[in-house]
């Protein structure tokens, strides 16, 4: 059995790293507020930009590379969107697993699946089955910003429109709450435009329009691609947040029963030991009298 110092130093340290795991709580909480706060201010933007390229596309008749679907699917180029730290709970595996999962169901469908990784935890986790992306971005909760979904989306399109891929998927955590978030697999190109606000409606789709609506629609469909990306960046930041928040609530909880039951045994241990000095007390004391 450990001896009184061993377990007072096994509950000290247990307190302090639940003190730890409590800090990194209200800092994931404090940043979950900004980052869910962020999501909510762009959604509308983000709705509107879309239905006003459904309308412009329906009611004018215009299509474009980034919006026409390829007859056959034989290239594809995942986005694997995860987070450069631990301490997430199950964030990060829950994305390596669904996306092997993917490599492994349509290997057969797909002549050549290509990898760019968004985030450290995905890119090591191929690295030790020995797939390697064309890319690795990271530290994404620090740096994340328009201009880097700009960035990130220019690149995606000059991929599609060369004709390397015949489709883009990206990979991600959608955030739900602070304690749920759902793995999707959501198609970034070509971008799906859903019906137009005109359909079963009186509106007159006889517009004239300055500039030519090819050339309208051609900006909208890429300010339309940076933002979705951007969104799930966002999407995956806030998710990582909460995460975090939640396993480290748990550590703290499980950091607080483990500390009782070493109190537990320390009074136990002490009592032992005190019952046993005071038997050879007492015994000592007896022997003396006889």
């Amino acid at each position: 059995m450990a001896s009184l110092k061993d377990i007072r130093l096994r509950i000290d340290s247990t307190k302090n790293t639940q003190q730890i795991t409590k800090a990194m709580k209200l800092v994931s909480a404090a940043k979950l507020r900004k980052a869910q706060q962020n999501i909510t201010n762009m959604r509308p933007y983000a709705v509107t930009l879309k239905g006003i390229i459904a309308d412009i596309a329906a009611t004018q008749k215009v299509s474009h590379p980034l919006m026409t679907k390829k007859e056959s699917v034989k290239n594809v180029l995942l986005v694997v969107l995860t987070s450069d730290r631990g301490l997430c709970g199950g964030f990060n595996s829950g994305i390596n697993k669904f996306a092997d999962k993917y490599i492994i169901d349509n290997k057969n469908h797909f002549e050549n699946i290509d990898f760019i990784f968004v985030g450290k935890r995905g890119a090591d986790f191929f690295m030790r089955k020995k797939i390697k992306g064309l890319e690795n971005i990271i530290k994404l909760d620090k740096d994340i910003s328009y201009g880097l979904a700009h960035s990130v989306a220019e690149k995606l399109i000059s991929h599609y429109l060369s004709g390397s891929y015949d489709e883009i998927r990206l990979i991600y955590n959608e955030f739900k709450s602070a304690i749920s978030q759902k793995v999707v697999c959501e198609t970034l190109l070509p971008i799906e435009i859903e019906k137009t606000s005109f359909e079963g409606t009186s509106f007159s789709p006889d517009m004239i329009f300055e500039p030519a609506p090819e050339l309208i629609i051609e900006d909208l469909l890429k300010k339309n691609f940076n933002l979705q990306v951007y969104r799930a960046m966002s999407e995956s930041v806030a998710s990582e947040h909460g995460a975090r928040m939640t396993a480290m609530e748990n550590a703290s909880n499980n950091a607080r029963d483990m500390i009782n039951k070493l109190t537990l045994t320390y009074n136990k241990v002490r009592q032992e030991k005190i019952t046993t000095e005071l038997t050879e007390i007492v015994s000592g004391a007896e022997s003396l009298k006889g």
